[in-house]
C-alpha cells in the first residue's frame, strides 16, 4: 500500500493532479479529501459561520483523519464523515464508506502542516500555481459549488485565504518530495508523478 499526500493552495490544481493519477490507476486508488474532516460548526451563529476560517489548521479534525488513515493502512474499512460548506456542519447521519486500496491519496491545502499525518505518507507532492490563477479558480468553484457571490469570494480571499496561504500552506512546501509548478497544467510533472507511483507500487510487491 502506498500513501500519497497532495497539498497546495486553494485553486492550485490539486484536483486535476488527483484525477490524472486516479484515471491512470483505475480501481487501485482511493482518495481521502481533507475537506471531509472539517470540524462541525453547526453550533455557531450565522455571523460566526460567515467568519469561519477554513484555511487554518485548527479547523481540521486531524485526530480523526490520522486515525482513519491508520485503519485503512491496516486493511480496515472506515466511515468517512460528510461535511457541508453550505451549513458549515458535519452530517450526523450520513457517512461515506471507504475501503482500503493499493494507493491512498490524501488531498488538501493543509495536510503537510500536521506532523502525525505527514509521517503516515510515503510520497508528498505540492502543487504550486500563480496567485492570480488560484484566485480565478477559487472564485469559479465557490460560486458554482458553494453558492457564494463574487464579493464574498474576494473578501474571504483577502481576509483568510491569502494570509493563511502565506502563513501555513506555502511554508509546508518544504516537506514535499515533489513540487509541481504551473498547477494541474503541468502534464510533464503529472507524468513524472504517475511513473514514480507505478515504480513505488512495483517495488512494494
Amino acid at each position: 500500500m502506498l500513501v500519497i499526500g497532495i497539498a497546495g493552495g486553494s485553486g492550485s490544481g490539486k484536483t486535476t493532479v488527483v484525477k490524472a493519477i486516479t484515471d491512470h490507476l483505475k480501481k487501485k486508488v482511493v482518495v481521502i479529501p481533507q475537506d471531509a474532516y472539517y470540524k462541525d460548526s453547526s453550533n455557531l451563529s450565522d455571523e460566526e459561520k460567515r467568519n469561519q476560517n477554513f484555511d487554518h489548521p485548527d479547523a481540521i479534525d486531524w485526530a480523526l483523519l490520522s486515525e482513519q488513515l491508520a485503519d485503512l493502512k491496516k486493511g480496515k474499512t472506515v466511515q468517512q464523515p460528510v461535511y457541508s460548506y453550505i451549513s458549515c456542519s458535519r452530517s450526523k447521519t450520513e457517512t461515506v464508506t471507504v475501503m482500503p486500496a493499493d494507493v491512498i491519496i490524501i488531498e488538501g491545502i493543509l495536510i503537510f502542516t500536521n506532523k502525525k499525518l505527514r509521517d503516515q505518507m510515503d510520497i508528498k507532492i505540492f502543487v504550486d500555481a500563480d496567485d492570480d490563477d488560484r484566485l480565478m479558480r477559487v472564485m469559479a468553484r465557490d460560486i458554482r459549488e458553494r453558492g457564494k457571490n463574487v464579493e464574498w469570494v474576494i473578501e474571504r480571499y483577502s481576509r483568510t485565504v491569502k494570509p493563511m496561504y502565506l502563513q501555513f500552506i506555502e511554508p509546508s512546501k518544504r516537506f514535499a518530495d515533489i513540487i509541481i509548478p504551473q498547477g494541474g497544467h503541468n502534464t510533464v510533472g503529472i507524468s513524472v508523478i504517475i511513473n514514480t507511483v507505478e515504480k513505488a507500487l512495483a517495488d512494494s510487491k
